[in-house]
């Protein structure tokens, strides 16, 4: 049986929060730059480049000042234990529990310098994922995710794949909001570490052959007509696009192909790292190779370290994350992708410089560090900076929209485009930002 389950603070620049609305109102800006971006984005032919976009989604929110913005000079309550390693680009130093991704620094991007102003994980996290501040708390999208934006405006860049892919499983706010169900992620539901991993609603039940499964799809086209006729809302629609889509994945060679991870080699598979985080980022190149446009990864977990952070970061999280991200970025790299798959790993927000007194960090969106890779944008640098105790940036802030209209940018989407809700209010893809001009 086929079944498929639809799913008055200040800010680091110094000024209020009602400020850096209006300042976000402003970084809108004109169509001369979205245009120029498009412009930018298009290949010599005039066509979009198949370009992708893996998103590590580091949950919980990481510890900027222990990763990528370390302050060796600020008082101990501070800095913490950790201290900065050089990486192989002069000048340029990160935490040392990240000595992998020290060895290719040349391949990545840093930017210290973003933030936001809202310290809840669910509404930081639709913030981030959105790219939208929502106003109330809630556990399921407002917004359509980015991964969604680019299902319904880019689409797969290759048939018989899904354009979007959350890893291992759905990602709570990964969801299409008012863009309609098939543009909803597609998600295994599985671990791809566990030696049966096996991608949920992907196979035919063994009592289900091809010819059955095409008198099913007739029947189903001929039941549609009648169900869109009395559908004034165009819900059905999406839902047979969602349902269609479906059934062509699981008759798609290609779809079994792109998520069996059980051909590459133990070697690479080892490289990875051998855990949920690791083979996620290994399955996830295998998606983009064979055509997904956009890969969202939540996996590690634990990320939210209010208490015993240090020993956390340092005996679980960072080596797995470390491993995991250089070993993606390094294949990419060899395989000729760098240019066109565009790595990004962030939370929803940093965490407090200040020590807590459980030896822990809180929540703290006035400062967050973003790693870019690849995509075509230039790397080997870092960008922005915080102030003494990584409170807030000092120079270049940037803010979600920054963030993801670079991504947008890279793939040739238009993060103006104009989507319209249920209430039939026009909603750009992006309310606010400009893609990081250092970056493009």
């Amino acid at each position: 049986m086929l079944h498929w389950e639809l799913p008055g603070a200040r800010t680091c620049d110094g000024v209020s929060r009602r400020g850096f609305l209006q300042v976000g109102s402003l970084a809108l800006g004109g169509l001369s730059m979205a245009s120029w971006a498009q412009q930018q984005a298009l290949g010599a032919d005039g066509q979009r480049p198949k370009k992708s976009v893996i998103q590590v989604w580091l949950a919980g929110g990481p510890s900027h000042i222990d990763m990528y913005d370390l302050k060796p000079g600020a008082p101990l309550e501070y800095r913490g234990e950790f201290r900065p390693i050089p990486t192989n680009v002069p000048g340029i130093d990160i935490g040392e529990h990240l000595p992998r991704q020290a060895q290719m620094m040349d391949k990545m991007s840093i930017v210290r310098s973003a933030f936001h102003t809202n310290a809840g994980h669910g509404m930081g996290s639709q913030w981030m994922l959105t790219g939208w501040q929502p106003t109330i708390e809630v556990n399921n999208n407002i917004y359509p995710a980015c991964g969604s934006v680019v299902s319904q405006l880019k689409g797969a860049n290759s048939d018989g794949l899904p354009s979007y892919v959350n890893l291992p499983r759905n990602l709570g706010l990964g969801k299409a909001a008012y863009l309609g169900a098939s543009h909803n992620p597609f998600a295994p539901e599985d671990d791809p570490n566990n030696a049966g991993f096996k991608v949920r609603n992907l196979k035919l039940n063994s009592r289900m052959d091809l010819s059955r499964l095409e008198n099913r799809r007739s029947l189903l086209s001929q039941v549609d007509t009648i169900r869109r006729d009395i559908d004034a809302a165009g819900d059905l629609a999406q839902l047979d696009k969602f349902y269609q889509d479906g059934l062509e994945m699981v008759v798609s060679e290609k779809a079994l192909r792109a998520f069996d991870i059980s051909q590459e080699e133990a070697t690479l598979r080892d490289q990875y790292g051998r855990n949920d985080l690791g083979q996620s980022c290994l399955l996830a190149r295998r998606l983009v190779e064979a055509g997904v446009s956009y890969v969202t990864i939540q996996a590690g977990g634990g990320w939210d370290t209010h208490g015993d952070n240090f020993n956390q970061l340092k005996t679980n999280l960072l080596p797995k994350y470390d491993t995991a991200v250089a070993a993606l970025v390094g294949d990419l790299a060899a395989r000729g992708l760098a240019n066109d798959v565009l790595v990004m790993a962030f939370g929803e927000f940093g965490r407090t410089p200040r020590i807590n007194g459980g030896a822990g960090r809180d929540h703290w969106p006035g400062a967050m560090s973003v790693l870019f890779a690849g995509g075509g944008l230039k790397m080997g640098q870092v960008i922005g900076a915080t102030d003494s105790k990584a409170e807030y940036p000092i120079s270049k802030p940037y803010s979600p929209g920054c963030v993801l209209s670079t991504m947008y940018h890279t793939l040739g989407v238009d993060y103006q485009h104009v989507f319209y809700d249920q209430a039939r209010r026009p909603l750009p893809v992006l309310p606010e930002g400009r893609p990081i001009a250092e970056l493009i």
